[in-house]
């Protein structure tokens, strides 16, 4: 009998995961890209952020997609930080539907509609010939499976329901409310689905092996448990998408802090009775736990965090504080206020410029000291500085277009498309970086060697790119006409050597000095180099003919 409940346990909760994340992804894919550009344009009020962080959650059934569709946009330079913590706020709201929905199991018998739903799901997305109804058919079948999974959960549970000891272990839960806390966010790290354990805990009270008062302790739990899921997905992102993963973890566990006081002195539980009247029964109970997950989503995001979101913007930055020498993620100079005087705004964008090269040369050298030194972890940066670069290119390219709009001198006008092609050329400095970094990567997974030949001719190829790097922000900085004069020499030497290289790597490989693969990559190595000086040349030039730097 234990290994019929245990694979019946096992299997319902696969079933309802696998019908949750297949209804997720059906809401999502009938939504599509609308979601990104819906939080993009309606979160400049937190107010408007929450509806919406709690409207797209409920639609696509998933707090932690929201979340990670939040902090992908973060990361790209989409949004704010501020307005990533409105969306976080409105998914912890959002998130509670899902209870709702395993509640209205009770309420409506929904569960004997389960196969039907699977069946008609089935058909539409197999015989349908409108894209439309096969989506439609998705989210059938979705419900059908994730309700399927319930009822399985349920009559596994059936036998022991009956079992004093299983009820006096589950009662633990409602004389320490720290342990169902603890049960509760352990639980959902492990399925990944806060959506599950609210689910797990219905279907275990609806049989009677829970009381109302120790299924709270374990629906707060799964408040903190859910936000390992944006921690998982920032830890390869940059500084403000790690500081949205943060807060969503702050949010959830000073909430979880301060109601347990409640919930130790009974008075979360009479609230729960008092706004549903009536006696608690197996019955209802489900409907009870889908409240008591509404009222503190609701109290915690609406009431407490909503109007201190600047307080708690302040919170992760000192908690997560830019490190030494890294550069801040977006622009700071490009100040709309100052469109008004394009002299003034025309020196905001070189500022930045200037900024995006500084990232654009510590974006290469990362990958000349993590080639050297075959070392991972310093390549790991030079995507997420890549990511940071695009972000200057759009904003600096954006403003500058507005910019265009205004009332220009003949002189300021004809500095703007030299400045936009200049970043363009910083940009592609990052892509071919990138190209670096995974030939760096590659290089050292697949543990290549180069002789020492090689190796020393490398060296000096990336010195003279560091040499150009350098003069290229003296350039532009100051207006230094020697050092942009001096680029275009050191690129003649530049495109020399990257042709004595390929011939030597070519005798190299004749004569078998070298490894076929470790050849290949020192020849596509000096070919992004190459690339990189002609960028750094263009940009030079532009120095020499349009720039006039104050």
């Amino acid at each position: 009998m234990v290994v019929n409940i245990v694979f019946g346990l096992i299997g319902g909760l696969g079933l309802f995961l696998f019908g949750m994340k297949f209804l997720s992804d059906a809401l999502r894919n009938a939504s599509g890209e609308r979601i990104k550009k819906i939080l993009g344009f309606l979160t400049k009020n937190p107010v408007i952020g929450l509806i919406m962080g709690a409207g797209i959650t409920a639609l696509i059934q998933s707090s932690s997609a929201a979340t990670v569709i939040t902090v992908g946009m973060v990361n790209a330079g989409l949004i704010t930080l501020k307005q990533a913590l409105s969306v976080i706020l409105g998914a912890n709201i959002g998130t509670t539907l899902t209870a709702w929905i395993v509640a209205s199991m009770s309420i409506f018998k929904i569960q004997l509609y389960a196969m039907p739903a699977i069946g008609i799901g089935f058909f539409m997305m197999n015989f349908s010939r409108s894209f439309r109804w096969r989506q439609a058919g998705e989210i059938f079948f979705g419900f059908g499976i994730l309700f399927f999974g319930l009822i399985i959960m349920k009559d596994a549970t059936h036998p022991i329901s009956q079992h004093p000891g299983i009820k006096d272990f589950f009662l633990v839960f409602s004389q320490y409310p720290i342990l169902g806390v603890l049960a509760g966010t352990l639980f959902t790290i492990m399925v990944q689905s806060s959506s599950a354990t609210v689910a797990v805990v219905q279907a275990l009270a609806w049989q009677g092996l829970l009381d109302f008062n120790a299924a709270i302790p374990l629906i707060l739990g799964d408040n903190i448990g859910t936000t390992i899921t944006a921690q998982l997905a920032s830890l390869q992102t940059n500084l403000t998408a790690r500081r949205t993963a943060m807060a969503h973890t702050l949010v959830n566990v000073i909430g979880v802090g301060y109601i347990l006081i409640f919930v130790y002195n009974g008075w979360y539980a009479r609230l729960i009775e008092w706004l549903l009247p009536g006696e608690i029964s197996t019955s209802n109970i489900m409907v009870h736990i889908a409240l008591s997950h509404t009222v503190f989503n609701v109290f915690n995001s609406c009431i407490l965090f909503l109007p201190l979101i600047k307080s708690l913007e302040r919170l992760v930055i000192w908690i997560l504080p830019a490190k030494m020498g890294e550069d801040p993620q977006r622009p700071q100079y490009l100040e709309s206020h100052l469109l008004e005087e394009p002299a003034l705004a025309l020196q905001q964008s070189k500022k930045e410029i200037v900024r995006m090269a500084r990232l654009a040369e510590t974006a290469v050298q990362d990958v000349f000291t993590g080639f050297f030194q075959r070392d991972q972890k310093i390549l790991e940066r030079v995507g997420e500085k890549e990511q940071a670069i695009d972000t200057f290119q759009h904003e600096i390219t954006a403003y500058l277009v507005e910019l265009s709009q205004r009332n220009l001198s003949t002189e300021e006008a004809r500095q703007l498309p030299v400045l936009m092609h200049s970043v363009n050329d910083l940009e592609r400095i990052g892509d071919h970086a990138v190209n670096l970094e995974e030939l760096a990567e590659r290089y050292i997974r697949l543990e290549m060697k180069l002789n020492e030949h090689a190796i020393e001719e490398l060296s000096k190829m990336a010195e003279q790119i560091r040499n150009m790097l350098q003069e290229v922000i003296q350039a532009l900085q100051h207006n230094n006409l020697d050092a942009a004069r001096h680029i275009l020499v050191q690129e003649e030497s530049l495109d020399r050597h990257y042709e004595q290289l390929k011939e030597r790597n070519l005798v190299r490989l004749n004569q078998r000095q070298c490894q076929p693969l470790a050849g290949i990559v020192f020849v596509d190595f000096i070919s992004n180099l190459e690339k990189i000086g002609d960028h750094i040349t263009n940009i030079g030039q532009a120095v020499l003919k349009a720039y006039q730097w104050r």
